[in-house]
């Protein structure tokens, strides 16, 4: 009945919820100038190794997709939670220069989630990650009350939040079903499980299974869900890689098997990042997701029911400062120009473009430029999607 009455409502005063994982990064500085080289070489044991600063700034979804949403005009509303720590004061203290003055829980007991972020010039960044009061994360940590008020609700980082994995995801299901009963998309991003981690145990499969029903728009990367739905093709992949990039070594024709798995489990738009290949789209039936139905106003017209490689826009190499959170900002892109009424391939092309940008700044979001100019760009590029 929720979800009914919301639709006869007056127009929602949010674009969108985002909630999930949040915590503090920590990001030690390398020169720009620095060689390029394996983490093998740069990482040998005893070995001291040089670096210019130290990076604070606010992680996961809620900080980098949340944030990078209101750069690109969107209205959202921040949902995670903090410890009554130092870390946590820090982490209020930063979303409140950022404009962020509530949404955010503290929890007793338990410490704010810190990353160790390790991004050397021209390699994929290494994490080192304590989740934290992120692994007691519910259902009731979310306000309902404002996601009821918003279009869309998107949730991040499940594998790092134990209470909402374990058990096949009993705890998950519920946090998403409920947002669509109040007439909300439903929007789910993962990161790569701790292979040595209890996560890394789960049963991603099965988890899947359960949740994805409850879920609209899916936006993995392709390692976390080869990981999740084929773990011994990931491990065998892995293993031969060395310290060259997975994605390099992963065959093209894995992105369309993964992508109809997904969309056979009840997902209506599957975008899997890759990285500096781009990301491969697809799109289920989005009858569900019409104009009179949908808050966000997908149908069928604008769907790529057949797949297709959305191709990356080209990086200046002397410009990129670091890839932390550049997935998030893809994300971020995507989602905003959903929520501005662009198509489905119009919006993985902003996706590229923000995913980009990201790589230029300091900071997750430092590189981020204002929706009009990355419109402009895409215009100035030709793109007719």
């Amino acid at each position: 009945m929720e979800a009914i009455v919301k639709r006869f409502r007056a127009p929602s005063t949010l674009d969108a919820v985002v909630a999930g994982y949040l915590g503090v990064d920590l990001t030690p500085g390398f020169s720009p100038d620095r060689q390029v080289v394996s983490f093998s070489e740069l990482f040998r044991p005893g070995k001291l190794i040089e670096t210019e600063g130290l990076g604070i700034s606010l992680g996961g979804v809620v900080a980098n997709t949340g944030l990078a949403m209101r750069r690109f005009g969107r209205k959202v509303e921040l949902m995670g939670c903090v410890g009554h720590d130092p870390l946590g004061d820090l982490a209020l203290s930063l979303l409140s220069q950022a404009g962020v003055s509530g949404g955010i829980s503290r929890k007793h007991g338990v410490s704010t989630s810190y990353g160790l972020v390790i991004a050397p010039p021209g390699l994929d960044r290494i994490f080192l990650e304590d989740a934290g009061c992120n692994r007691t994360y519910t259902a009731s940590d979310i306000d309902y009350g404002r996601v009821v008020e918003a279009r869309l609700f998107h949730f991040g980082y499940p594998p790092l939040m134990e209470a909402l994995w374990r058990d096949c995801g009993s705890g998950l299901l519920p946090l998403l079903s409920r947002a669509r009963a109040v007439g909300a998309a439903v929007s789910l991003d993962m990161t790569l499980p701790d292979p040595q981690s209890p996560a890394g145990s789960a049963n991603w499969r099965a988890i899947l299974a359960n949740v994805l029903p409850s879920v609209d728009i899916f936006t993995p990367s392709i390692e976390e869900i080869l990981f999740m739905l084929e773990p011994d093709n990931f491990a065998r992949i892995a293993a031969g890689t060395g310290d060259s990039d997975m994605i390099d070594e992963i065959p093209d024709e894995t992105y369309p098997r993964l992508a109809e798995r997904i969309l056979t489990m009840g997902v209506k738009v599957v975008m899997i990042k890759a990285g500096h290949r781009g990301a491969y789209l697809r799109t289920g039936y989005l009858t569900s997701l019409s104009a009179e139905a949908s808050p966000l106003g997908l149908n069928d017209l604008d769907g790529c029911p057949q797949g297709e490689w959305i191709p990356p826009f080209p990086a200046e190499p002397d410009r990129i400062r670091n890839a932390c959170g550049a997935g998030d900002c893809a994300i971020a892109g995507f989602l905003s120009a959903l929520l501005s009424g662009e198509s489905i391939r119009k919006a993985a092309t902003y996706a590229m473009l923000a995913g980009r940008d990201n790589l230029y700044g300091e900071d997750t979001l430092s590189g981020l430029r204002e929706w009009s100019q990355m419109t402009d760009e895409i215009r100035e590029m030709g793109e007719t999607l």
